[in-house]
């Protein structure tokens, strides 16, 4: 198993690791929309946290050696299903390959952001 560990991303917070390879997979945590450069969140809404979120996971995907092309399955954590369509507009301008998804509803997200994105990817 190789840790991935990038400082473009938010550091882990705690007892986990931004990603772990095993196996030619890159199963990487879940983010949130934190700003790497200055540790806040992003506050904006939906459509902000969204791109936040995802371009996050991209530099993890980016240090295990993959991109959103390489994605196998995401899943997907608002904590409103009302912005489930404002959420599918910025996720579909990364995630073009369209692996597979789940995208669910919690009653509350870490910070209580908006919405929490992870990856599995393929990696050479």
């Amino acid at each position: 198993m190789k840790v991935i560990s990038t400082d473009k991303a938010p550091a882990a917070i705690g007892p986990y690791s931004q990603g772990i390879v095993s196996g030619g997979v890159l199963y990487a945590s879940g983010q949130i929309p934190i700003i790497p450069e200055t540790g806040e969140l992003e506050t904006g809404d939906i459509t902000a946290q969204a791109h936040q979120a995802i371009k996050n996971a991209g530099e993890i995907l980016k240090a295990a050696g993959a991109d959103y092309t390489k994605v196998v399955k995401t899943t997907c954590f608002l904590a409103d299903m009302n912005d489930f369509a404002a959420f599918n507009s910025v996720y579909e301008q990364y995630f073009t390959g369209k692996p597979a998804r789940s995208c669910v509803a919690v009653k509350t997200l870490p910070k209580n952001v908006l919405c929490e994105v992870e990856v599995i990817a393929a990696v050479e």
